[in-house]
């Protein structure tokens, strides 16, 4: 039954990713708004230049980028550096700054980099977000919508280094998460999506500011949360950017994904565990094992297998994308993915950005180390 749900809820994903798809448009503006777009750095991540040059490169009438690090040593100051000379017509602010507090290092850097933002649209986006062109117009033209408050955007995965790991982890966001954000988003949620957050100046200050943020693990959602209250939408708009999938080892990849399953158990428990039922082949595994191998099981699982090839190739092909995953490394992604529901359970403690912090209640979170 279980492996029967997954695989259904896998080719419902495909319809939806089909169906955004097909709707992706950029629409007019009689004025386009300025726009400050805070990018906060940390570390040499792999295709940081990319990236960057990937928002500096924007076709956007009037655009401002801000770069914040909290260490002047941070070695993405030197990317940023490389990136400035290859784009010297872009309006670009470095803040180096480290005096906000905070357990959540990326809203601390966030509140030091906004004085620098000249404009009243401001556009959070991660480090790692590779964006098309008219990536900003997408965003501009979501939030400008009737009743939206903050614009968000869907992403793909896109590894760093060749091999398994990193298609695996491609795999998880392109044929995991961004099918399930379509379905809460088609069930009626509107949540916050951390790669991309658009708003207004006034929204934000009305909402308490950066500061409200800064002991939260989960600020994307927090904030997608204090927007909603002030009765105002979540908008989704109609790009969908890649962001790097940096690990070149499976221990990372785990350790990672590990940060995010723990994150979610925190935000919202019973919806974390239903999310179980999305991997059809994990469960048609153990239908196969239990079954004693029994014929009947052993084509459940084959059906699954194509099932879920299908809709994940689907998927690529509807995105406009490479080939993700090869269909014989499917059956991994998903055992992978059980097991880290099982391991989220086993405790509350995340390593992200060089720190080891405690998710407590409703994702709140506290430093207890440091990381590896």
């Amino acid at each position: 039954m279980l492996t029967v749900l997954g695989l259904l809820q896998a080719l419902a994903g495909w319809w939806l990713v089909r169906r955004f798809a097909a709707a992706r448009r950029v629409r007019a503006m009689a004025v386009w708004p300025a726009v400050s777009v805070l990018k906060p750095l940390y570390g040499a991540e792999p295709l940081l230049d990319t990236a960057l040059e990937s928002l500096c490169g924007q076709d956007y009438p009037h655009f401002q980028v801000v770069f914040g690090v909290q260490d002047p040593a941070d070695p993405a100051l030197a990317a940023v550096a490389r990136v400035r000379a290859r784009f010297p017509a872009c309006d670009i602010a470095v803040v180096v700054d480290d005096t906000a507090p905070g357990s959540n290092r990326k809203v601390a850097n966030l509140m030091n980099m906004l004085p620098a933002a000249r404009h009243d649209v401001l556009v959070v986006a991660d480090s790692d977000v590779h964006a098309a062109p008219d990536y900003l117009r997408h965003v501009a033209a979501a939030l400008a919508e009737p009743g939206i408050g903050l614009a968000t955007t869907l992403y793909t995965g896109l590894p760093a280094h060749p091999g398994m790991t990193g298609r695996l982890g491609a795999s998880g966001i392109t044929h995991g998460f961004l099918p399930g954000a379509l379905l809460a988003r088609a069930l009626g949620r509107q949540d916050a999506l951390g790669a991309t957050l658009a708003l207004r100046r006034e929204t934000l200050v009305a909402i308490g500011g950066f500061a409200t943020l800064r002991d939260e693990l989960a600020d994307d959602n927090v904030m997608g949360q204090r927007v909603r209250a002030l009765g105002l939408g979540i908008g989704l708009a109609t790009t969908v950017p890649a962001t790097t999938v940096p690990e070149a080892s499976l221990a990372a990849l785990f350790r990672h994904e590990l940060r995010w399953a723990r994150t979610i158990r925190a935000l919202s428990p019973l919806a974390f565990i239903a999310s179980a039922v999305q991997y059809p082949l994990a469960w048609g595994v153990l239908a196969l094992l239990f079954g004693g191998f029994e014929p009947f099981a052993l084509a459940l699982l084959l059906g699954a297998w194509v099932g879920r090839a299908v809709a994940a190739r689907g998927i690529d092909r509807a995105l406009g994308i490479a080939e993700t995953v090869a269909p014989w490394e499917l059956p991994w992604r998903d055992l992978m993915s059980l097991v880290l529901v099982l391991a989220a359970h086993g405790g509350n403690r995340v390593e992200w950005r060089g720190q080891i912090m405690r998710a407590g209640r409703v994702g709140a979170v506290e430093q207890v180390g440091v990381g590896r």
